[in-house]
């Protein structure tokens, strides 16, 4: 991967056989002009084949006349907090909120600064393995946690989670343009303290967060992923009152390469292109090697 300034707006390329270009941060931004931004990309000096966009979800119908396919989003439509509270949300969602007060669980805004980023460090090196799959921020440095959460400073809201004044969750949310929608870009909590439900709490706060700022949608990265339908995420996604919503996503060819790529379906993951019963079958194995292999969050705290 690679990171390319263009003056107002960052790109990020995928180096792989194929370079895929995207915008930085691109489930929290979007583009009114995407021929400006394209114009621009053409004239960057750099080897891109494609670029891939998508459409903010309160554009559901597809607007733009190039090549497209459907991408989806977890989407929180907001209005207030007390009717996600009483209308949007599942019991066990609810119960789970309540028992992190009812355990001390304090929750609040925090600015981003050097205490908050040492917060996250500690959370972040508390286990190599989530949801049975290597942590991609597990042994990161301090500064290097420093320089990926610093990301988007002026559209972005922290929000912590503590007990006793330790920080045991965050979230890191992002707003758009409008600041109309918002996306939740990091949401994470010690495993040790799960028994707290900080996660919850979490959501809950983001909602607050956004309702009173009247951002109407809260956005949770993808509801489903390729070929894969359900998991735990997307149940817990859902019972906290997340939606799938499908928006169209375009891909721009640039190059020849590109119109090949895109032609013969080069553009997606070879995961994504692996039936479903196989890749069910991948993931289980990957699971239970690093359940084997790795230390688990009990080992290492």
């Amino acid at each position: 991967m690679s990171l390319i300034s263009l003056g107002d707006r960052n790109i990020v390329v995928d180096n792989g056989v194929i370079h895929i270009a995207r915008l930085d941060g691109e489930k929290f931004k979007f583009l009114d002009d995407p021929e400006e931004l394209l114009g621009r990309v053409r004239q960057c000096g750099r080897r891109i084949d494609l670029f891939t966009f998508m459409q903010k979800v309160s554009e559901t119908k597809p607007k733009y006349p190039y090549p497209m396919e459907w991408d989806n989003l977890a989407v929180l439509p907001i209005s207030t907090f007390k009717h996600w509270w009483e209308e949007q949300i599942g019991f066990k969602a609810r119960n789970k909120a309540k028992q992190a007060q009812k355990k001390g669980v304090t929750l609040r805004e925090v600015p981003f600064d050097g205490t908050l980023v040492e917060g996250i460090w500690q959370i972040y090196n508390e286990s190599p393995i989530r949801q049975g799959r290597r942590f991609p921020h597990y042994g990161k440095d301090i500064e290097t946690v420093r320089c990926e959460a610093a990301t988007f400073p002026d559209s972005s809201i922290f929000i912590g989670a503590f007990v006793a004044e330790r920080l045991i969750g965050f979230i890191k949310l992002v707003t758009d343009e409008t600041r109309t929608q918002a996306g939740l870009m990091h949401i994470v909590s010690l495993l040790g303290h799960r028994d707290k439900a900080p996660t919850n709490a979490l959501v809950a706060e983001a909602v607050r967060a956004c309702a009173n700022r009247k951002i109407s949608h809260l956005a949770y990265s993808n509801f489903a992923y390729g070929k894969k339908q359900r998991d735990t995420l997307s149940d817990f996604k859902e019972r906290n009152g997340f939606q799938r919503v499908d928006l169209p996503r375009y891909y721009v060819p640039m190059t020849n390469a590109g119109r090949l790529a895109l032609r013969l379906g080069l553009h997606h993951r070879m995961a994504d292109r692996l039936p479903e019963s196989l890749a069910a079958k991948l993931r289980e194995f990957r699971n239970r090697w690093n359940s084997r292999k790795l230390p688990t969050a009990a080992e290492v705290c």
